[in-house]
């Protein structure tokens, strides 16, 4: 089972090559309207709308819990989708979600601000519609990344391959990262289904937990082994610890759970 997750710039071509990397290897490639595919599946496609590639309003992240609800149906939507393995993954922060993973290899694909607005121009965009657009979407993706994770979308640390297609055409791209891939599977064997699944499993239960309405700040969940989960943290009465181990029972892979919550006295 393999990953590679694709982070690009608008107009750097970043797209283009990530379909051509997933036809070579024969892939499952996955973007924004196979992520809403499963998320429909799964119940939750008008939540996972509102943090698409896009970070919610300034107020909504201050003065609502809503913000990480979606955040956790995105996440479960992602792992749930990339399940079978062999899969490119485009944005949405994947280079974080799946960094626990060793078979998964993240790659960035940059350009000039010249080169991004002149391959915009040849898709049909005027000069100023380009800038626009560019502005957008670095401004959007980049927020996004640090409100979902805190981390820096423009930190090369946070990517094994980082393209600049300035000078590299989409080919010599594609085989780059081709090379790197099998290199990596080479390194890696066939290892890595039970870090899918126990992070699936993960992202489940904590976006069950907080839909029922215990933040993360006071039930806190981990999957220990495969349908094993533990829950920690602090309630106020026998019911709400009672109520957050029901809400975990019920989410689906689940098949025992450790109630280590503890029940404070006001």
């Amino acid at each position: 089972m393999y990953f590679i997750t694709f982070s690009r710039q608008i107009g750097a071509k970043g797209t283009e090559i990530a379909k051509l990397v997933a036809k070579e290897l024969r892939y499952n490639f996955y973007d924004t309207a196979d992520i809403e595919r499963t998320a429909k599946e799964l119940g939750f496609l008008s939540e996972i709308r509102k943090v698409d590639d896009k970070p919610p309003s300034f107020f909504k992240q201050i003065f609502s819990r809503q913000p990480e609800i979606w955040l956790g149906h995105l996440y479960a939507a992602i792992y749930d989708l990339s399940r079978q393995g062999n899969a490119v993954i485009l944005g949405r922060g994947g280079n974080i979600l799946f960094r626990t993973i060793p078979q998964a290899l993240h790659v960035r694909v940059i350009a000039s601000e010249e080169t991004r607005i002149n391959n915009l121009l040849e898709k049909g965009y005027q000069k100023e519609d380009a800038v626009t657009c560019m502005e957008k979407s670095d401004y959007e993706r980049s927020s996004f990344l640090w409100f979902a994770f805190h981390k820096d979308w423009y930190d090369p640390l946070l990517y094994d391959l980082v393209l600049n297609t300035d000078d590299l055409t989409v080919n010599v791209a594609v085989d780059t990262i081709l090379c790197a891939a099998h290199m990596r599977e080479d390194e890696y064997g066939r290892r890595g289904i039970s870090s899918l699944d126990l992070l699936r499993l993960t992202a489940r239960v904590s976006s069950a937990l907080m839909k029922s309405g215990f933040p993360s700040g006071y039930v806190s969940s981990f999957v220990i082994a495969p349908g094993k989960v533990r829950l920690t943290g602090l309630v106020q009465s026998p019911r709400e610890k009672l109520a957050a181990e029901l809400t975990v029972s019920k989410v689906e892979g689940v098949e025992s759970v450790e109630n280590e919550v503890t029940i404070v006295s006001t």
